[in-house]
């Protein structure tokens, strides 16, 4: 099969190709979509949950979807040969999960300083003591500011098309930079749902790395020189300026992969129900779960709208403050004990008291609509606002 495959557009690969609904996991969604991302090489070290995605993307890599395939040392050995392949001008792809992410750290800003559009998905666990490989996403709270690009997949489908669309919006010459591509895990990997997906015999265009704003692996051209010969050996002055200069230039690459996201993605977020006082702002599985909540409040006769952030970085803090303008109450349910994304919210908008943090759960836990029912009806007490039939306007 994999001698078959033609090269299509991403727009007719994405949009126009006929898709068919099959019942997968969310691991075996990331393999569909590597399957037809035309990846040149992946590399990959184990760790719950993300360890069968991988597996499956060494089962395509046997029957010859992928040109190379290893497993590597560790996950900090991992995530510097999958640089160094990107740097040679091949398209790469990977993937780790909580402690793996946490030790290959040091290698997410050099993959953005050295401006490589590596896709990598990551499958959101516990970190901490007692052990915990349970769902929650406190990892990204420390991934927000490496300059990756961000983006927090819902459901297997949304993980499926975002790590294909990830390729497309990373290798625009005018943003080249890496992007992360993260789900819940277990909540997404090992569950099944329905995934929509074009045929397996087309695939993205190959990537050219002819058309990448830094020359493939050329010594002699910035960041790759910063690499090799530091130029704090020669000057402290010229070592500010020249670090300085280029997170300046991350910070307006990311800035620029604004229109590509709402070409390829349809926008940074998702509103439904806009004319409402009362939202729901969520990222990754938590939208779910407000989804079901909202269901349950507007039978109680409360008018809930939703607010699906799916770009962490860029954020849409303008789009959050143009939805909630009107808003009387944000509350922000999470899957992690620090509430990343309520502060996010909170420093993106006018008059923040109206955004409430949580619920949040974490460990794994799970989060019962009851949660989010029962914090959108105390936030509404709080705040003196009558409910339904109590004869004052919510």
């Amino acid at each position: 099969m994999a001698g078959l495959q033609r090269e299509v557009d991403p727009e007719y690969l994405f949009w126009e190709a006929p898709r068919r609904q099959v019942f997968i996991t969310g691991s075996e969604a990331v393999a569909e979509a590597v399957k037809r991302a035309n990846v040149d090489m992946a590399i990959a070290y184990p760790i719950t949950p993300q360890s069968e995605s991988m597996h499956l993307v060494g089962d395509l890599y046997a029957q010859g979807y992928l040109r190379d395939y290893y497993r590597g040392e560790n996950e900090f050995a991992v995530m510097a040969a999958v640089h160094g392949a990107s740097l040679g001008g091949g398209r790469v792809f990977t993937a780790t999960s909580g402690p793996g992410t946490l030790r290959a750290m040091e290698m997410f800003p050099v993959w953005t300083g050295s401006r490589q559009p590596i896709v990598c998905a990551f499958m959101c666990r516990g970190v901490s003591l007692p052990p915990s490989i349970q769902p929650e996403n406190i990892e990204m709270a420390m991934l927000l500011d490496v300059g990756m690009l961000m983006f927090h997949a819902e459901d297997a489908q949304d993980f499926f098309d975002m790590i294909l669309k990830a390729y497309a919006i990373a290798e625009q010459p005018d943003v080249h930079l890496p992007v992360g591509v993260f789900v819940d895990g277990f909540f997404v990997t090992h569950t099944r749902s329905m995934v929509a997906l074009p045929p397996d015999d087309l695939k993205l265009p190959a990537y050219d790395p002819r058309r990448a704003p830094v020359p493939t692996f050329d010594m002699e051209t910035p960041p790759i020189r910063m690499v090799r010969d530091p130029l704090l050996n020669k000057s402290n002055f010229i070592s500010y300026a020249a670090n300085a200069s280029w997170h300046q230039e991350i910070a307006a690459a990311a800035e620029r992969a604004r229109k590509h996201i709402r070409r390829y993605m349809g926008g940074l977020l998702e509103v439904d129900d806009p004319a409402a006082t009362i939202f729901l702002a969520a990222s990754g599985t938590a939208v779910s779960q407000s989804r079901e909540a909202i269901k349950v409040l507007k039978a109680g006769g409360i008018r809930v709208g939703l607010i699906k952030i799916k770009s962490i970085r860029p954020f849409p803090a303008r789009e959050i403050a143009a939805a909630t303008a009107h808003a009387d109450l944000i509350v922000v349910p999470e899957f992690n004990i620090g509430g990343w994304l309520a502060r996010e919210i909170k420093a993106s908008i006018d008059n923040n008291r109206r955004v409430v943090g949580g619920p949040r759960v974490f460990g794994g836990m799970t989060m019962p609509t009851e949660l989010i029912v029962n914090e959108v009806r105390s936030a509404l007490d709080r705040s003196g606002t009558k409910q339904p039939g109590s004869g004052a306007r919510i």
